[in-house]
């Protein structure tokens, strides 16, 4: 089986030097394609900027916008058979990049931020016959609902919702919700551990 992953953050440039971005560290991606393989499939990942260096074996797609990172999903997804989308994509982009580096002026700058393309939801457009689980990083008391929401709109198989936490950090909590709503399981530790526990609730739930 050929499965896409998608990992770390995207960048949204300002100008030519400054750019808005998180803090994904791409761990929790990486870790999923480490377990992807170990489960005997072949892992296509597309990764946004990070320190890590991709697992051997997997065939690697570089990028930094979420644009690039939706032309690549695009492009790779009907050649696989499920994603896992881990990215951690920029929801807004400024309306306009400015060439070379913006100076002080004395006064202040207003940016004007509009959204970007939805990645996740443009795969589900596509699904077809293929199985999509994405994530879900929510923060408040609705985060439950909000994962739920969606996995609806984005016509998610199931949705893996964690929390802020989780960003740049070794271990991870995740909660896997189906499309009822139920919450089906939830998994704690050490990344690579939850990406393989994950792996195998995929493989025992949708790899049919």
């Amino acid at each position: 089986m050929r499965i896409l992953i998608t990992a770390g953050p995207t960048r949204e440039y300002l100008d030519d030097v400054r750019y808005l971005s998180n803090a994904s560290s791409g761990r929790m991606g990486y870790a999923i394609v480490e377990a992807v393989q170990a489960a005997g499939h072949q892992a296509v990942l597309v990764t946004g900027p990070v320190g890590l260096t991709p697992p051997h074996g997997c065939e690697v797609h570089h990028v930094e916008t979420t644009e690039e990172l939706n032309t690549a999903c695009g492009n790779l997804f009907p050649g696989c058979d499920g994603v896992i989308a881990t990215a951690a994509v920029c929801d807004y982009r400024p309306r306009e990049r400015f060439p070379g580096k913006l100076a002080k002026t004395g006064v202040s700058l207003e940016l004007e931020l509009v959204e970007t393309a939805d990645v996740l939801a443009g795969l589900g457009q596509q699904k077809g016959n293929r199985w999509i689980v994405g994530f879900a990083l929510e923060s408040d008391e609705f985060a439950h609902v909000n994962a739920l929401r969606k996995l609806k709109n984005k016509n998610c198989d199931a949705i893996v919702l964690n929390r802020p936490t989780a960003i740049g950090s070794q271990s991870n909590q995740i909660e896997i919700i189906d499309p009822a709503g139920q919450s089906v399981a939830v998994y704690a530790g050490e990344k690579t551990s939850v990406a393989r526990d994950l792996m195998q609730w995929i493989t025992e739930h949708l790899l049919k």
